[in-house]
């Protein structure tokens, strides 16, 4: 009876026209998805794959094959993740995308606890600013915010992201504070251009009552990363509009000062996404369960809410 490693090879390999797509989705090397296709092949006695040096596509027993697995590897993982969640502890690589700067000052602490109750998953984190595509590059979470949910796909509130406008005290010495977002534009102000579209977001403020003014800031600094234009601000560079969680520890300790206080931009919710499945692998279930637990004993949400002033 074949293995279900090389069956998940041969399904992920046709599925990507790749066996490097394939790695990336099972936590293997590519050279490891080629040894288990070719077992595979080597066993049934077909060529399940023409191979080239710039694509792989499927021979007619290929294409029969893969027909007639269907839906049921699918069926037979969900079946091993029951199991394996019932009767033994949650173990394996834990692949998970996050933002630097977020992962690092928020989600990175909770490892030395995390793997203090689940010792046999081994965490294989992502730090980088992009919206993965969890299905088709393998990964069994991600957290940040602007994801679209593709067919598959759930997400789990964990926080508001609100900007708030910052600057530092240094720099607010020697100008005077604006009264309403309109105000921001007479001074430096720090902005970002997306890697993606080349251009500067625009932001409208509000208040609790409902009002909304834009927050024009004028482009005296222009960078490409949040870190960065935190880094800016701190130097005394101008006003900048950044998420509550990315200052949040500058401001307890004074190195910036909040301007309009009860002014924020609303940019959706930090989530935590993963695949839905019919039996999620114990591995997933622990890390959401304990990254949510985490939020709430340490009110994260209210914390991280510009509304409150």
């Amino acid at each position: 009876m074949e293995t279900l490693a090389n069956l998940e090879s041969f399904v992920r390999s046709a599925e990507g026209r790749s066996f490097s797509a394939a790695a990336r989705r099972l936590a293997l090397t590519p050279a490891a998805v080629s040894r288990n296709v070719a077992m595979l092949e080597r066993n049934l006695g077909v060529r399940l794959f023409q191979r080239s040096t710039r694509k792989l596509t499927l021979t007619e027993a290929g294409e029969q094959f893969l027909a007639s697995i269907g839906g049921n590897l699918d069926a037979l993982q969900s079946a091993i993740a029951a199991v394996a969640s019932d009767s033994g502890a949650p173990a394996g690589p834990l692949k998970v995308s996050m933002s630097p700067t977020f992962g690092i000052d928020y989600i990175l602490p909770l490892l030395p606890a995390f793997l203090g109750r689940y010792p046999l998953i081994r965490p294989d984190w992502y730090f980088e600013n992009r919206p993965v595509d969890l299905i088709a590059e393998g990964y069994d979470a991600a957290i940040g915010g602007g994801f679209e949910l593709a067919p598959g796909m759930v997400s789990r509130a964990l926080a508001p992201i609100h900007l708030i406008a910052v600057a530092s005290p240094a720099f607010m010495a020697s100008h005077q504070a604006p009264t309403d977002p309109a105000g921001l534009a007479g001074l430096s102000g720090i902005v970002m251009r997306s890697s993606a579209t080349g251009r500067i977001r625009q932001w409208v403020m509000r208040d609790a009552a409902g009002a909304e003014v834009p927050a024009s800031l004028t482009e005296s600094v222009v960078v490409s990363d949040p870190t960065a234009m935190r880094a800016a601000a701190l130097l005394g560079l101008g006003v900048t509009l950044l998420a509550v969680p990315d200052v949040l520890p500058w401001l307890e300790r004074g190195e910036l000062v909040r301007l309009l206080p009860r002014w924020y931009a609303d940019a959706g919710a930090i989530s935590i996404y993963y695949a839905t499945r019919s039996q999620m692998p114990a591995k997933t279930r622990v890390f959401i369960d304990f990254v949510v637990e985490a939020f709430e004993r340490d009110h994260l949400g209210r914390r991280f809410a510009g509304s409150l002033g």
